[in-house]
């Protein structure tokens, strides 16, 4: 099953993307459906604050993974994984994915960027409970 949805760059653009995929996997366990959720939130406010962009969310499930992609035709760099302070308000976006996912990562194009998470289905089972930092694909 494959579900894409495109979205404007506003801010009311993120809560539509958690919205997309309440529906598209609302028959996964509680607890995967709010880490993908999250993590979805994550990715599409950098669209919109950094990207400055519109996008696109494309979910790709099958019996063993959840694939997410956030994709953007903006010029804003190559997303980082940061280390903010807990005084900094913001920062901290690809450390949940890093956290929540499987894997992640980032693919570039001339013409904007796509970043991704994956959950298999182990995970899945888990609800997203047992994530370690450190497993990045990028």
């Amino acid at each position: 099953m494959k579900e894409e949805r495109a979205f404007p760059c506003r801010r009311e653009s993120v809560s539509g993307a958690r919205r997309f995929v309440r529906e598209t996997l609302v028959d996964e366990p509680a607890e995967t459906l709010e880490a993908v959720e999250l993590m979805v939130s994550e990715l599409a406010t950098n669209c919109v604050q950094h990207a400055e962009s519109d996008f696109e969310i494309t979910i790709e499930r099958s019996a063993e993974t959840i694939r997410v992609e956030a994709s953007d035709d903006g010029s804003g760099g190559h997303p980082t994984r940061r280390s903010p302070s807990p005084r900094e308000p913001t920062g901290r976006g690809l450390l949940v994915v890093e956290a929540l996912s499987d894997e992640w990562g980032v693919d570039t194009q001339p013409d904007g960027k796509t970043v991704w998470f994956s959950l298999g289905a182990e995970g899945r089972r888990a609800g997203g409970g047992d994530r370690r930092l450190g497993r990045n694909a990028a």
